[in-house]
């Protein structure tokens, strides 16, 4: 006779409770997974993006508690959109921006400027703003990269911003005490974006990483969602970056 049982999953109760999670970005890819992932956890969402059709397809599948379209480096329209918050909020994780890639010769300086301006100017106009919403606690979050730590020809932008990100996070951290900041650097991760980017290759480069990196898989959003909800639970968390690349840094390119 058998005395083997069946196990019964764990339940636990939400971690998120009654919270407000921002998504800057959150119409598709990690924003969106984060969002998806917070609500989960049992926050409510609200959600910006630049594509309106786009951001209320999401909002509508996440029952977000509100949407706001608009350019999220456009400085008026991300300090209108904080002042215009009608309540106090838990988070707000930024996903916003794009690499910028290009020899530093060559690069005009007005693209010079969008990127250092869709991350650097971003991370701070958005904790200046997003500062006096934020109850004690809560995260200012933002995501950066691992792979510009290598230099590279056509790589010296984004090398810089990602040197400049950590350095930054450290700093708002202990002038926004006892909001955390925290920074998210990801490798290549399989979103609309890394789609738009790379086109025809796409499919090549999945192939490449699942056979080089050390998890044999590529990093996907539900990844970097679960470490940024992760972060945003855990209050010991303040002026860290943290990688989620898959190892792609301890293999060649």
């Amino acid at each position: 006779m058998s005395t083997a049982t069946t196990a019964s999953p764990i339940e636990r109760a939400p971690e998120l409770p009654g919270q407000t999670v921002v998504v800057i970005g959150g119409s598709a890819g990690i924003g969106f997974e984060t969002a998806r992932r917070a609500r989960a956890e049992g926050a409510k969402v609200i959600l910006t993006g630049r594509n309106p059709e786009s951001l209320q397809r999401a909002a509508s599948e996440l029952d977000a508690l509100s949407t706001a379209a608009f350019d999220a480096t456009d400085p008026a329209r991300l300090e209108s959109f904080f002042r215009g918050l009608p309540t106090m909020i838990d988070h707000v994780m930024v996903t916003a921006g794009r690499p910028h890639y290009g020899r530093m010769l060559d690069m005009d300086f007005e693209q010079a400027q969008i990127a250092f301006d869709e991350h650097l100017l971003l991370m701070l106009q958005t904790a200046r703003n997003a500062a006096p919403k934020v109850r004690p606690g809560g995260t200012l979050l933002f995501m950066g990269g691992t792979g510009g730590r290598r230099p590279g020809i056509g790589l010296g932008i984004v090398s810089t911003v990602t040197a400049a990100l950590p350095a930054l996070t450290a700093n708002l951290a202990l002038e926004f005490a006892p909001v955390r900041v925290n920074l998210i650097a990801a490798g290549f991760v399989v979103t609309p974006l890394s789609a738009s980017l790379l086109g025809d290759e796409l499919e090549t480069r999945r192939n490449q990483l699942r056979a080089t990196l050390p998890i044999r898989r590529v990093v996907v959003p539900a990844d970097v969602a679960a470490l940024a909800v992760h972060i945003m639970i855990n209050t010991a968390l303040t002026g860290a970056t943290y990688d989620i690349d898959g190892g792609q840094q301890l293999v060649a390119r």
